[in-house]
């Protein structure tokens, strides 16, 4: 889920001849070999440190990564591209996992546990089977604290991921990571209250979690 990316909505891009490409002046979104803008696991794309709204205007996939930002009369008419079919290369894949911040990580923490360790591991050894081109890592809190707190604890998870995959022998350069805070729960309206109380940390677990994403070609 890519600070490393300190702050930014989405990623810079990633450097020319491993897989990834932006160009500058000219594209502002993070492209893949394809030609096809890479996305987050929830459908954002990831832009390039050359991103701006005017930038986003010329470049051919604004209007499917960016079109609330843009003019109206910008994406009247134009379809989102239809990503490039592959012809006798490569198939892409790409595998998102969702890891439970208290499974890699003690509550309120941003260093790893041996379990958290272990599943890391396992998605080195996935990664290790494909021909990899990047691996987004996006953390997450719960609403506990206050924002500011939650924002620098999930790019600290985020980055300590980061870490750990680059120690295991994952080039630094195709892992990127972002921090959203506590500004993506997954449980809703469900867990009541704001005390800190252990049925309200509880409850909000599953708010607090680590998005990985691992895209490559098999």
């Amino acid at each position: 889920m890519i600070k490393n990316i300190a702050k930014k909505t989405l990623a810079i891009a990633l450097l020319a001849g491993i897989g990834f490409s932006a160009v500058a002046q000219e594209r502002v979104y993070v492209i893949d070999q394809r030609d096809v803008v890479a996305k987050s696991g929830f459908g954002l794309c990831w832009r390039t440190g050359y991103w701006t709204p005017a930038g986003a205007a010329a470049d051919k996939a604004g209007c499917e990564c960016d079109k609330d930002l843009l003019p109206k009369a910008a994406c009247e008419g134009k379809a989102a591209p239809a990503p490039a079919a592959a012809v006798g290369g490569p198939k892409p894949t790409g595998e998102k996992i969702t890891v439970a911040a208290d499974a890699l990580f003690d509550f309120n923490k941003a260093v790893l546990r041996p379990e958290g360790k272990a599943k890391l591991d396992e998605l080195v050894s996935k990664a290790a089977a494909i021909k990899l081109e990047v691996i987004l890592a996006v953390g997450h809190t719960d609403r506990i604290g206050g924002n500011a707190y939650n924002q620098k604890l999930s790019e600290k998870r985020a980055a300590a991921v980061k870490e750990y995959l680059v120690a295991k022998g994952i080039e630094a350069n195709r892992v990127y990571t972002e921090g959203k805070g506590e500004t993506q729960p997954v449980t809703g309206d469900t867990c009541k209250g704001n005390a800190k109380t252990k049925a309200l940390i509880d409850c909000l677990q599953p708010d607090r979690r680590v998005d990985i994403e691992v895209i490559g070609t098999k």
